[in-house]
């Protein structure tokens, strides 16, 4: 199992976590503000089997737009390796 945690842009968040959840993955959705200019940005953290990770990536690239400053990201990844995944 691996964890997505995608740092992105308040516009994208939305549509983002929408085309996930479509495609049932389960995505929580974190407030953040980061960066040199403090711009708000959302995190989301995605739970996916190894098996469906580039598909949730691909996702997650189809529905970011570009911004309207060349310099910024889209987005920032971090996929990590989850040794144990529990529900109580």
């Amino acid at each position: 199992m691996k964890l997505i945690v995608a740092i992105l842009r308040d516009e994208d968040s939305e549509r983002i976590s929408h085309a996930l959840v479509i495609a049932e993955f389960r995505v929580t959705q974190i407030a953040s503000t980061g960066g040199f200019l403090r711009r708000g940005s959302t995190t989301l953290m995605i739970g996916v089997d190894e098996e469906k990770l580039e598909h949730a990536i691909q996702i997650i690239k189809d529905n970011t737009s570009s911004p309207a400053d060349g310099a910024q990201r889209k987005a920032t990844l971090f996929v990590l390796n989850i040794v144990n995944f529990i529900q109580i």
